[in-house]
């Protein structure tokens, strides 16, 4: 058994480099989320709300750090995740991966070998022209969204940020990610570092987002959007922390 574990706690440094992505950003209540967060993290709080992130991004060249760009997989990635917080330690910020989609079976099967993070085949089209974006995805979990890449002036109506500078602070990605390991009753922390960050905020339309719906009673607003592209990224071998 312990063996096995250590496949699934990020056991190396893995790097990437991003295309573009997209990240969306919901308000809901704080207490409709708490369910959602392992034992030992807490709610990032905007006042009274969480923040549910949806981070949608063509990755290429995805490997072992290390290893040659050539041997990477490419394949486009739909992230479901909530902004938190270590309990003990506050000031640790990172994204609780509640699941994770791919168009490729490869990344979905090593997805679930490395890492905790729910990796479930989709189908996914993306296209831009222009200045608009469009990503739809099929599969156990569908989107559709068009976003205007041209720079926004203001986070979205209804939005809880006050201006973009409150906003970018939910942009995504953070600096760490948490996974769960039941077994040990432990986090996972995977640390992160990223090249030339500097998401651009957006206005986007989403017609459809199916993982929303099971939150339909808490009214989600859209809190922000932001754009960014061309991004060299790397996450960290992941770090076991027990749970008291």
């Amino acid at each position: 058994m312990k063996p096995f574990l250590a496949f699934r706690r990020h056991p190396f440094d893995v790097e990437a480099h991003f295309d573009f992505s997209l990240m969306l950003a919901y308000a809901l209540p704080a207490p409709a989320l708490e369910p959602l967060l392992a034992p030992g993290l807490e709610v990032d709080r905007v006042g009274d709300l969480g923040i549910l992130a949806v981070a949608l991004v063509q990755t290429r060249d995805l490997r072992p750090a290390g290893w040659p760009s050539a041997m990477g997989l490419d394949f486009f990635l739909s992230g479901y995740r909530v902004f938190a917080r270590l309990r003990d330690r506050p000031s640790i910020r990172g994204l609780r991966i509640l699941r994770s989609d791919a168009d490729s079976r490869v990344m979905k099967w090593a997805g679930n070998l490395f890492t905790r993070y729910g990796y479930e085949l989709c189908r996914t089209r993306a296209s831009r022209h222009d200045h608009i974006l469009s990503v739809e995805i099929e599969g156990p979990e569908a989107l559709r969204v068009e976003a205007d890449l041209r720079p926004a002036s203001s986070p979205p109506a209804g939005s809880p940020f006050r201006d973009l500078d409150e906003a970018r602070r939910f942009a995504g990605p953070l600096p760490n990610t948490f996974g769960w390991e039941p077994e040990t009753h432990s986090l996972v922390i995977v640390g992160s570092s990223r090249a030339r960050w500097d998401p651009v905020p957006v206005t986007v339309d989403v017609t459809r987002l199916t993982f929303l719906d099971r939150f339909s009673a808490f009214n989600p607003r859209l809190a922000n959007a932001f754009y960014v592209e061309n991004v060299d990224y790397r996450w960290k071998r992941g770090v076991l922390v027990t749970v008291s």
